[in-house]
């Protein structure tokens, strides 16, 4: 029987491995599907109204957000819990997890894709896994294209990477207490709000420009205790 839960993804997209890695966790069955970017834009309104990822469809349900999704599959499949039963642990993810996804994802949306803008080459690496297989030589030519698209639609620029990157050391330290006082990083048992913040972790540690801010910190560990390294990478200086 085929998997009645089908996942509409973009392929990279930090929210949508965090989803995935959920499910997995879940050992819930279900089909992938990715739209190639930014004409999800496009494409997701038709099905879901909303334009962006992850969404989800099983039957007649429809969802959108990666934080509405994960509270739904701890309905579908109690266990393991992404949301803990303990209330004060419980609060403490909510809180984490909001911010990962209302604040710290839209921290990697507006780096990569102002440094895609500045070496859109780099398109080539970070989409060689992805289902919709296309020649190298053919990513190379729309890769200016989806990156001035894509950063359109974040609303991004150089000059507003350049300031997310200076204050991503004080994000960072934020998501490394979290992992100190216990509300994330425990490998064994990953909630919400791991995945949440952890995803994003894992696609700036793909950044060149990035690299050197995570090394050593304790949500990278975490991080490449969830998933492998991302495929691509974004070449030094395209940020900075």
């Amino acid at each position: 029987m085929p998997p009645t839960l089908r996942l509409y993804a973009v392929h990279g997209s930090h929210p949508c491995a965090a989803v995935e890695r959920a499910l997995e966790l879940k050992g819930l069955e279900y089909r992938l599907l990715e739209w190639p970017p930014p004409l999800h834009a496009v494409l997701q309104p038709l099905l879901f109204g909303a334009r962006t990822v992850p969404a989800i469809k099983r039957g007649s349900e429809k969802l959108v957000g990666s934080r509405r999704i994960m509270h739904r599959l701890d309905e579908l499949a109690p266990e393991p819990r992404l949301y803990p039963e303990d209330p004060a642990l419980r609060q403490r993810v909510e809180q984490a997890d909001l911010w990962g996804d209302e604040q710290f994802q839209q921290v990697a949306r507006d780096l990569i894709w102002a440094g895609l803008t500045r070496r859109p080459a780099a398109l080539v690496g970070y989409s060689r896994d992805a289902q919709l297989k296309l020649p190298a030589p053919a990513v190379r030519l729309i890769a200016p294209i989806v990156a001035r698209g894509a950063a359109r639609l974040n609303r991004t620029s150089p000059a507003k990477a350049r300031a997310r990157l200076e204050a991503l050391p004080a994000q960072l330290d934020r998501i490394d207490a979290w992992i100190a006082d216990g509300t994330i990083g425990d490998p064994a048992h990953p909630n919400a709000a791991d995945l949440q913040l952890l995803s994003t972790v894992r696609l700036l540690y793909s950044m060149a420009d990035v690299r050197q801010i995570l090394e050593r910190r304790p949500c990278l560990v975490a991080a490449q205790a969830l998933w492998p390294p991302i495929l691509g990478e974004l070449p030094a200086g395209a940020i900075g």
